[in-house]
């Protein structure tokens, strides 16, 4: 009775004195039951008929109808010779009652043993309760796990977010609308998957492990080889081995894969996560924007039933055509800036006076991009493809034919968030190799974001890629947007986080 009265107070969970007491006495309840033969840790099967929060639906075919439930006891109100429990599985909840006259004596003396938080076995009947409520009239109950720890305060669950994030299984137990944002993620990736291979890609696997960390601007994580004795490093995205493989012959490929790059945590970022890239011979960008506009549509369409949803309270269009807009169109919308009709000692004056700031090694087209992304980028709420960025910060796209300042490639935006990024890839490998050039000038020049020549790429484009579209969809922002989740923490089970001191 002491540990109900200590686990109904209105805190996260109780202080640390209090969970040892109450640990104290689930311990000693464990050494008796083991004691007596009875050691809940042994055993290894129990039957699942059918989910918990699969039953009320189902009330008029299966009133009368015997049923045996798994999960976690998580509330239990106490009536003398009869019980309500409140059982929970990953499919949702259901009231158990718990009478002695059905379930024997014995049974319900050690029933009344068992604590808030411990795993049962349940058999009994589907019913509904005087107040309407339906319910599963026990028969039958098996404790299959001891609960060692008391769980948070069930009244407020598990509210703060580092908690959440730390533990996230704590998480998961106490706060349903978290399982159900995990179960649309894994329902995603299964149509993503479905969609790419009804087109005809074929989903495989490179490597992680890496010399070259090449694809992306980003810094990346460093390791060591003890068998090879040399550095490697994570891979910052997965297009430079995919692109090998349409040299080989590959013609259609994608890859869903966790990405690691070393920079800040915030809101959208995250120094591990997972990327969808995915490259099509003999199609350019404008192929890439028909397929990313139909998978996007189509996943929300199977996941949520509809195409148009709520962020954050606003609602989002998925299912209209997306906008199309080129860079240089959308700063000279928003700013009154013409970048096409001014030379670079003009953007960069242009700049200094809105307080942006570029650095020396920044030229027109990284000016350009600055302004965009002062002025335009959160803008773009409704879905909107940008067009045909500067080729100084796309050095593996092929130029614009009769454009050569700017390339083909186009990046998602969603709720003012890039969501995607793509390219008629550069398959020509002297260009390419003067592109690597200018990266090295860069690296060398202090931005540690920068590329760094890949030979074996190179090599591999010397054998000839046919031309293509390749894409990479953030899948953990896609995730946020299709589940109305705040932060990327939210959507990764077991986000990066700082350890305790």
């Amino acid at each position: 009775m002491a540990e109900e009265v200590l686990e109904g107070r209105a805190a996260e969970q109780p202080p640390e004195e209090d969970t040892n007491a109450l640990r104290q006495v689930r311990v000693e309840k464990l050494t008796a039951l083991q004691a007596a033969g009875q050691d809940p840790f042994a055993v290894t099967t129990a039957v699942q008929s059918i989910g918990a929060g699969e039953i009320a639906p189902q009330f008029a075919a299966l009133e009368g109808s015997e049923v045996s439930l798994c999960g976690r006891m998580m509330s239990r109100r106490d009536m003398g010779k009869a019980n309500f429990i409140d059982l929970r599985d990953r499919s949702g909840r259901m009231q158990i009652y718990v009478r002695i006259d059905d379930v024997g004596e014995d049974c319900y003396t050690e029933y009344k043993k068992w604590d808030i938080g411990d795993i049962l076995e349940v058999r009994g009947t589907v019913f509904r309760t005087r107040r309407g409520e339906v319910s599963v009239h026990a028969t039958a109950l098996r404790l299959l796990t001891k609960s060692l720890l008391p769980l948070p305060e069930k009244f407020h669950g598990l509210t703060d977010t580092d908690a959440r994030y730390r533990r996230r299984y704590l998480d998961l137990i106490m706060n349903p609308e978290s399982q159900e944002t995990f179960r649309r993620r894994t329902l995603i990736l299964r149509e993503i998957r479905r969609y790419m291979d009804d087109q005809g890609f074929w989903e495989v696997d490179t490597p992680i492990l890496v010399h070259n960390a090449g694809g992306a601007a980003a810094r990346p994580f460093l390791t060591h080889h003890n068998a090879l004795d040399e550095d490697l490093k994570l891979r910052i995205s997965l297009e430079l081995y995919l692109k090998r493989l349409l040299v080989g012959g590959m013609e259609r490929v994608y890859e869903m894969g966790k990405c690691f790059r070393n920079e800040g945590v915030d809101a959208r970022h995250s120094p591990e996560f997972t990327l969808l890239e995915f490259y099509q011979a003999y199609t350019d960008y404008n192929g890439m924007m028909d397929l990313t506009e139909n998978l996007i549509r189509t996943v929300a369409q199977n996941v949520l039933g509809t195409a148009h949803i709520s962020y954050e309270g606003v609602e989002i269009d998925l299912e209209s055509p997306f906008a199309r807009i080129t860079m240089t169109e959308a700063v000279r919308s928003a700013t009154g800036i013409d970048f096409a009709s001014i030379d670079e000692a003009r953007a960069r004056e242009l700049a200094k006076a809105r307080g942006l700031a570029p650095s020396a090694r920044h030229r027109k087209g990284d000016i350009l991009n600055l302004f965009f992304e002062e002025y335009v980028e959160e803008t773009l709420v409704q879905p909107t493809f940008v067009l045909d960025h500067p080729v100084e910060i796309s050095p593996l796209t092929k130029r614009k034919p009769g454009q050569p300042e700017h390339v083909e490639r186009f990046e998602l935006f969603i709720t003012g968030r890039e969501f995607a990024n793509a390219y008629s890839e550069l398959n020509d490998p002297i260009d390419q190799r003067g592109r690597f050039a200018d990266q090295e000038a860069l690296f060398a020049a202090g931005d540690e974001e920068a590329q760094h020549t890949d030979e074996d790429f190179l090599t591999a484009l010397e054998y000839g890629m046919p031309p293509a579209g390749g894409e990479g969809i953030g899948i953990d922002r896609l995730v946020m947007l299709l589940t109305d989740s705040h932060t990327i923490r939210d959507v990764q089970l077991f986000p990066t986080m700082k350890s305790h001191a």
